[in-house]
């Protein structure tokens, strides 16, 4: 499994040391990100997905942001095609060197990219089902205090 920690803000103004730094008091929330790889898995080659659709797909917390902080962690060696998750109308987001990367992987699977845009209306993919089909991601909540 993978986790990672997720900080959300409190409202009531303490202050907390959070790996060496001094913070505001914080509800620490581990999250669970495999329920949206097993979902990326599943987005067939030559198709992509936007964060949004994903982050809508499994009902994430913080929408495209949340869906683009579990494509960035997202571990090698699994065959989890991070490639296939694009921006908003098929943008290509990530910053170089790995938006070169994504380009050459999603024009492999015979994607047609045009000014760093992916043609959406050919190459866009929805999980079966919509919400239904994708399970809701988990959550664990911690207090610090």
């Amino acid at each position: 499994m993978c986790t990672v920690p997720y900080i959300l803000l409190n409202t009531h103004g303490g202050e907390r040391s959070l790996a060496g730094l001094s913070i505001p008091d914080y509800h620490v929330l581990t999250m669970s990100w495999d329920p949206v790889y097993k979902l990326v898995k599943q987005i067939p080659r030559g198709r992509v997905i936007t964060y949004g659709a994903l982050a809508k797909a499994l009902q994430l917390r913080g929408g495209a942001r949340t869906a683009g902080r579990a494509m960035a962690a997202t571990p090698s060696g699994r065959g989890i095609p991070w490639h296939r998750v694009v921006g908003d109308r098929g943008k290509l987001l990530i910053p170089e060197p790995h938006a070169s990367l994504q380009r050459k992987l999603l024009e492999s699977e015979g994607v047609k990219i045009a000014e760093f845009r992916v043609d959406f209306e050919k190459h866009g993919w929805a999980p079966k089902g919509g919400k239904k089909a994708a399970k809701r991601v988990g959550s664990k909540k911690k207090n610090v205090r």
